[in-house]
């Protein structure tokens, strides 16, 4: 009888022995091993986006500066709200048309921006898009055709502005019988916008 018990006591043993020490011992390696497999295959595609990056700033370092800067004007990665001030007093400069009353939107920044269909004027969300908008008011005096000038050297220029609205009013300047070229001016309210786009 008893050269039954020791082997039933050396399988109990083994058995308890798996359970206790040998099985939570392989499910922590199977789990180890599942991380070493994680992190290779996030070194793998580290090593990928790095390729990737280089590829890039390869194709990036093969463009012609002078190509980079107009892009750069053209949707800068900022609002650069004064730059585009002083692009616009140039602009207006030869014309003799000065940039008063500059207003701007300091929440324009912000994700949402109103857009008016119609007489409905509803939300649109800008979170998702890659891009901002900015919103940029001033008034300027001129004759009707320096004001034609204007407007096409602003649709020139490198930097995308979209005009929303122009107010016209007429000058009602009492001292305009002195000077007879101001009779022939107004004055025009802007609303712009413009973009950057986000990094």
């Amino acid at each position: 009888m008893f050269r039954y018990i020791l082997p039933i006591i050396l399988i109990a043993v083994a058995v308890a022995g798996f359970f206790i020490i040998t099985n939570p011992l392989y499910k922590e390696i199977s789990l180890t091993r599942e991380q070493v497999a994680s992190y290779n295959e996030a070194l793998d595609n580290s090593k990928a986006l790095e390729a990737e990056r280089d590829k890039l700033t390869q194709k990036y370092n093969s463009f012609d500066p002078e190509n980079l800067s107009k892009l750069q004007k053209l949707l800068p990665d900022n609002v650069d709200n004064i730059r585009l001030v002083l692009e616009i007093e140039k602009i207006a400069s030869p014309y003799g048309m000065t940039l008063k009353d500059v207003k701007y939107d300091v929440t324009s920044k912000n994700t949402i921006t109103p857009k008016t269909i119609g007489n409905i004027q509803e939300t649109e969300n800008l979170s998702h898009k890659d891009y901002g908008v900015w919103n940029l008011g001033f008034s300027t005096q001129g004759t009707y055709n320096n004001f034609i000038s204007f407007i096409k050297d602003l649709e020139n220029n490198l930097r995308i502005v979209d005009i929303a609205s122009i107010e016209f009013s007429s000058n009602m300047n009492p001292n305009a019988g002195l000077n007879p070229s101001l009779l022939e001016a107004y004055k025009y309210d802007f609303k712009i916008k413009t973009y950057w786009l986000k990094n």
